[in-house]
């Protein structure tokens, strides 16, 4: 007995280790098509939001044109990037075209997830599982996006324009930018899975919406904390941060709502049956 259940046990690891294999070669995969265009993605995609045609400041000049009747965006024309070591360029490459090889084969991985822990699930369960899958993912490119076009744009504007003297000459260290744009793009898209643990957390009964209402100051504290870590050290940055995970957690309370009662609801329906 104890032999068939040491079979299953190893069975379930082999299983998860084929879908681990196949995800993360659907990584490598993507991961190599960006490193293929590496030259492509790095002038377009990479130092996008160093140009002033990238379509976050052009949506904000935009709007300036219309109220001051002038552009508040100016950035340089050159962005001048220097690099200091020998394998700098390469270890940014591999950096930049596994992060995106990540981001691409996201949804995959998720749906990879999704097919080993579906079988173990009661049909109700598996309805509400396919639901869970496609927010996760959905979630996390939403976070990517935010962090490229939000929040980025203005994090890079405001380090370009501070100036202390005339005398100084920007020169910005290809690392630093690097550790920035992913800091920042990356960062936000994990935030962005905030509610998918509130949900969890409602459904094993650790969280209550009353509790999320009750101390919603104390997580307005918390989330300033989190975007002024994901963000430089620019005020307006954080708050361009601050603002989508406030509206994260005031979403997450009606997800916690919905999610308590349905537990309520099941849990009265045990209670009758016995």
């Amino acid at each position: 007995m104890s032999e068939g259940k040491d079979m299953s046990f190893w069975g379930h690891i082999g299983e998860l280790r084929g879908h681990l294999i196949r995800s993360i070669i659907a990584i490598i995969i993507a991961a190599f098509v960006i490193g293929y265009n590496i030259e492509w993605v790095m002038d377009h995609v990479f130092f996008g939001p160093t140009r002033n045609d990238f379509p976050t400041f052009r949506a904000a000049n935009y709007f300036s044109r219309m109220v001051l009747g002038e552009d508040s965006i100016h950035l340089p024309k050159d962005f001048p990037v220097r690099v200091q070591r020998l394998y700098q360029q390469f270890n940014v490459m591999i950096a930049v075209s596994m992060f995106g090889g990540v981001v691409i084969a996201f949804p995959y991985i998720v749906w990879e997830l999704w097919r080993f822990i579906g079988p173990a699930l009661h049909p109700n369960e598996r309805k509400n599982s396919i639901f869970i899958i496609n927010a996760v993912w959905m979630l996390f490119l939403s976070g990517v996006l935010c962090g490229y076009y939000l929040i980025l744009p203005f994090a890079v504007n405001f380090g370009v324009i501070f100036k202390i003297s005339n005398i100084i000459i920007p020169l910005y260290d290809l690392s630093d930018y690097t550790t920035l744009f992913l800091q920042v793009v990356l960062g936000m898209g994990v935030v962005f899975l905030f509610p998918i643990l509130i949900y969890f957390l409602t459904s094993i009964g650790i969280l209550t919406p009353m509790f999320m209402r009750t101390y919603r100051r104390h997580a307005i504290v918390l989330i300033m904390v989190v975007a002024a870590i994901i963000t430089p050290a620019d005020v307006l940055s954080m708050m361009m941060a601050a603002l989508p995970l406030l509206a994260l957690y005031e979403f997450s309370i009606i997800a916690s709502g919905y999610t308590y009662k349905k537990v309520q609801k099941a849990n009265a329906g045990l209670n009758k049956e016995s």
